[in-house]
């Protein structure tokens, strides 16, 4: 990728669609078309710059992998139920995110619904043991509401600090 190569796309992957709604807002508010990950392999040349977004799995951004082989990623966003701005530096090490590429964490939300097999049995542990908590941080008492509550926390506002930082992207050009 050049240094200053302006992105072609939005390319994401999504689970329970919280992904994809910020992969869309994004793309509406840089005026980019925003792509799942298996349709932009069909449809963008190899090597396009694109900004990625996926959903964290056991701090790993799905589908970085598969991108970065196909497209030229400028910058990652990771959507999880964490604060936003948290777990960078594990996401970062456990997807193998290059120190170049800068990496944003965006809190999604969750839908119980939507959840499947050995995740939904993580998930049941993870409410079971927050709630056997006497004592919760401010961070583990949002995350067990947020798991009791089926929340989404997708919003704009969310959004400010990957706006920034391609403001700047771009205006380096």
């Amino acid at each position: 990728m050049e240094r200053h190569e302006l992105p072609h796309a939005i390319v994401y992957t999504s689970n329970t669609g919280h992904t994809r709604q910020y992969a869309e807002m994004l793309g509406q508010k840089l005026q980019l078309p925003a792509l799942a990950l298996d349709k932009a392999i069909t449809q963008l040349p190899e090597k396009s710059c694109v900004l990625y977004l996926g959903w964290i799995h056991a701090n790993r951004i799905k589908g970085y992998s598969r991108a970065v082989r196909r497209f030229s990623v400028c910058a990652a966003c990771a959507v999880g139920l964490c604060d936003m701005g948290t777990l960078l530096s594990e996401v970062r090490r456990a997807t193998s995110v290059p120190d170049t590429i800068p990496l944003f964490t965006l809190q999604g939300g969750f839908c119980s619904g939507k959840i499947k097999g050995l995740d939904k049995i993580l998930i049941a542990m993870l409410q079971k043991g927050l709630s056997a908590q006497q004592q919760r941080s401010a961070q583990e008492e949002r995350m067990l509401q947020l798991l009791q509550q089926d929340k989404s926390y997708v919003c704009e506002e969310n959004l400010t600090g990957i706006l920034a930082w391609y403001r700047e992207y771009t205006a380096e050009r």
